[in-house]
């Protein structure tokens, strides 16, 4: 049984693989909500395949980019899990799960991109081909640096419809689908290291203020 899950985007996405197809699958409800929300749709996966946490053989989980802390609830616990049961756990670029759903669903045809919300008015863009290989990036940019006229999926492509007006489906990362390429090996398998392409928002200062003699 392999657990997977994904905190990259602002939903968290679980779901459970029993080695031949995905037998269990839960979205968030709230956005933004990723430690509150992962262990309760964990338990719950597993609920839904009347399986328990000693039967898992394997982790799967997205590591991005995305927002630092997101990526970090997801991270540690997938490192966590896989260390408590000893199973092998599995890094898998999020925007390559976006790209293989959009390839094997036919939302797209040829070369595309996959772009997800970054803040700051950016997002984190990469480029596919036919087959859904990536060519080029992650790399995170201003919308108008990656406009293109190709079919773009992600949710990237929703909020910056001026630079990306051909929007496709998926929007987000799936569990499910992460679990389908980790079993399928359609991508690159990467170490549970977060993939967070720049600096944290909140970082402790590396300047310290002098203390004055007397003070």
């Amino acid at each position: 049984m392999l657990l997977s899950f994904d905190t990259a985007t602002p939903l968290v996405s679980v779901a459970l693989h029993d080695g031949h197809e995905v037998v269990a699958e839960r979205v968030s409800d709230h956005p933004m909500k990723h430690g509150e929300q992962l262990a309760p749709l964990i338990a719950s996966v597993l609920t839904d395949a009347g399986v328990v946490r000693q039967d898992l053989t394997a982790i799967a989980v997205g590591v991005g980019p995305g927002p630092f802390t997101g990526l970090r609830v997801g991270l540690v616990t997938a490192r966590t899990l896989a260390h408590v049961l000893d199973v092998p756990v599995y890094g898998v670029c999020s925007l390559d799960v976006i790209a293989i759903e959009a390839v094997d669903t036919g939302t797209v045809r040829g070369e595309f991109l996959v772009a997800t919300d970054a803040r700051r008015k950016e997002v984190y863009v990469a480029a596919y081909d036919d087959q859904g290989r990536r060519t080029d990036g992650p790399h995170v940019s201003k919308p108008a640096d990656a406009a293109t006229a190709l079919p773009v999926a992600g949710d990237g492509a929703r909020l910056y419809a001026e630079a990306f007006p051909h929007a496709v489906a998926p929007h987000r990362p799936s569990a499910g689908w992460l679990a389908r390429v980790v079993t399928e090996e359609r991508a690159v398998l990467l170490d549970p290291d977060p993939l967070y392409l720049r600096r944290p928002d909140a970082v402790e200062s590396s300047l310290r203020k002098p203390v004055l003699p007397g003070a």
